[in-house]
C-alpha cells in the first residue's frame, strides 16, 4: 500500500487538531496507562486528581479501572505503565515477582458493610467485623461479592476466612462485577454487600441500604501505587509513570487527595509520608 505524503499527513493533523481546539503538539501529549481500581474510578477520585497532575507535568493519564487481579493481569502482560491498587499483599508479592521495582503507600480508608435498613441479621450492634460476617451466614441473609477478584473481593475474602466461615450457598451471591454494580444488585435484592467506604459515599442508588457496620481495625483499606520493572518491559513510558508516581508520593499529590470530597465528606486520607 503506497504511504501517505508527509505533507498531507502533517496537514490532516492540524486540520485535526484545529477542529479540536489543539495544536499539533497538544495532540501528541505525553500520556501513560494506569491500571487501577473501579473504588478509585467510581468515586470520582481521578476526575479530581488527573487535572491537577497534568497541569502540573503536562502528561496525562488514561485509566483502566479494573479490579486490582486484573489490573495485575494488565501490568504483568505490560499492557499498562503503571499500577495504583489496593491489596498490599498482592502489591508486594508482585514486586518480589520481579514485576515492579517499587511500592507505597498512597492513601487509605476503609472498607463498609452495607445492607438493609431493617437488617434482619442483626449486624448493626456487632462488637467485629467477624461477628457481622457470623451473623449474616446464620441467618442466611442474602449477600452480594463482588467475585472479581477485585482488592474488595479479597478483603472480603480474609475476612469470611478469619471469621471460620466458607460462605456458600442461594444467600451468597458472587456477581463477577465492579462496586458500583454490586452495590446496585445489593440494593434490587435487599442484601447485604462489603464495601470501600469511597463508592458507597458516591453511590446514587441506595433504595433501603444503609451504612450498618463500621470501624474495625480489620476493615482498613490502604492503596499503593506501584513501578513496572523496565526490564521486564521496556517499551513502556516509565519515565513518565515515575512522575506520576513521585506526584503522588509528593506534598502537592498527597494534598490534592485529602482535599477531594463528596458531599463535603473526604473519601481518601494521604499517607505516603506516615512513618
Amino acid at each position: 500500500m503506497m504511504e501517505r505524503p508527509l505533507a498531507l499527513t502533517t496537514l490532516a493533523l492540524a486540520v485535526l487538531c484545529g477542529l479540536a481546539g489543539m495544536s499539533p503538539a497538544q495532540a501528541s501529549d505525553d500520556h501513560i496507562v494506569l491500571a487501577s481500581t473501579t473504588s478509585t474510578e467510581q468515586s470520582g477520585l481521578f476526575g479530581h486528581l488527573l487535572p491537577a497532575f497534568a497541569e502540573a507535568t503536562g502528561i496525562q493519564v488514561r485509566v483502566v479501572a479494573v479490579g486490582t487481579g486484573q489490573a495485575f493481569e494488565i501490568a504483568r502482560r505490560g499492557d499498562a505503565d503503571s499500577l495504583l491498587v489496593h491489596d498490599t499483599r498482592g502489591e508486594e508479592t508482585f514486586v518480589a515477582e520481579g514485576f515492579g521495582t517499587e511500592r507505597a503507600d498512597v492513601m487509605f480508608n476503609d472498607f463498609v458493610l452495607i445492607g438493609p435498613g431493617d437488617d434482619p441479621a442483626g449486624i448493626a450492634d456487632a462488637e467485629t467485623v467477624a461477628e457481622a460476617l457470623a451473623r449474616i451466614a446464620d441467618a442466611q441473609a442474602a449477600f452480594t461479592s463482588r467475585g472479581d477478584d477485585s482488592g474488595t473481593h479479597r478483603a472480603e475474602q480474609r475476612l469470611w476466612k478469619s471469621a471460620g466461615i466458607e460462605p456458600g450457598g442461594a444467600w451468597y451471591r458472587e456477581l463477577g462485577s465492579g462496586m458500583g454494580p454490586t452495590l446496585n444488585t445489593a440494593a434490587a435484592m435487599d442484601a447485604y454487600v462489603l464495601s470501600d467506604r469511597a463508592t458507597w459515599v458516591a453511590f446514587q442508588n441506595p433504595q433501603n441500604l444503609a451504612l450498618l457496620f463500621e470501624g474495625d481495625a480489620a476493615l482498613f483499606n490502604q492503596y499503593g501505587s506501584v513501578l513496572i520493572d523496565p526490564e521486564r518491559h521496556p517499551h513502556l513510558e516509565h519515565d513518565l509513570a515515575e512522575q506520576w508516581h513521585r506526584w503522588l508520593l509528593s506534598d502537592e499529590g498527597q494534598q490534592a487527595i485529602a482535599d477531594f470530597e463528596v458531599n463535603g465528606e473526604p473519601l481518601f486520607f494521604p499517607n505516603a509520608h506516615s512513618d
